[in-house]
């Protein structure tokens, strides 16, 4: 059997963002792991625009080539780390716009989140996604890593140096994203909805 595919998604999309080199400190502990097929999936380079379909994602009756792929992209994927900034006490909007494309292509599929930001780490803007995902039928795990002040953990070519509290809490998340993936498995093969 194949190892589920695990994509980590870098939510920020912004110019001088911190997500990404989070996403690829990510991206090697999810290899390091050894239990996924990982890949980095960088918003900014998905370049969604503001949701521009006329029909319900429920649907899956997509006009746009940006959707028809954002849609395969997803699809594919057994299971999910959201990699998302906090922006003031909330989610950042191409996190959600990303997840409102869609609806059949999330369902019964796990998703952890690598949280950062200042003296919170991201942690309100996690509690706040967790409804959202689980209006789309994902399961949002309780294991998680939140980096607060995330800026003191780059180095000077802006990659992630992280403390070992960190590395313990992705191996955690990790190794429940593959139980939960496993465990979820039967709801996906069986067919979502339609």
């Amino acid at each position: 059997m194949s190892k589920p595919v695990l994509q980590i998604v870098v939510a920020s999309t912004r110019p001088g963002r911190v997500g990404l080199p989070v996403g690829e400190w990510m991206l090697d502990e999810a290899v390091e792991h050894k239990g996924f097929e990982p890949e980095l999936v960088d918003l900014a380079e998905v370049g969604l625009p503001l949701l521009d379909e006329p029909n319900h994602p429920r649907l899956r009756r997509y006009e746009h080539r940006h959707t028809k792929d954002w849609s395969a992209r997803v699809d594919r994927a057994d299971a999910f780390v959201f990699v998302i900034p906090e922006y003031n006490h909330g989610f950042n909007a191409a996190i959600k716009n990303a997840l409102d494309y869609l609806y059949q292509e999330w369902q019964h599929k796990p998703v952890g989140f690598v949280s950062y930001g200042g003296v919170a780490g991201g942690t309100r803007a996690l509690q706040m996604l967790k409804p959202v995902v689980a209006a789309l039928k994902m399961v949002p795990l309780v294991e998680a890593v939140n980096i607060p002040f995330v800026r003191n953990f780059l180095d000077d070519e802006q990659r992630l140096r992280p403390s070992e509290a960190m590395t313990e809490a992705a191996a955690v998340m990790l190794d429940e994203l593959a139980r939960m993936s496993a465990a979820l498995r039967p709801l996906r093969e069986s067919g979502a909805e339609g």
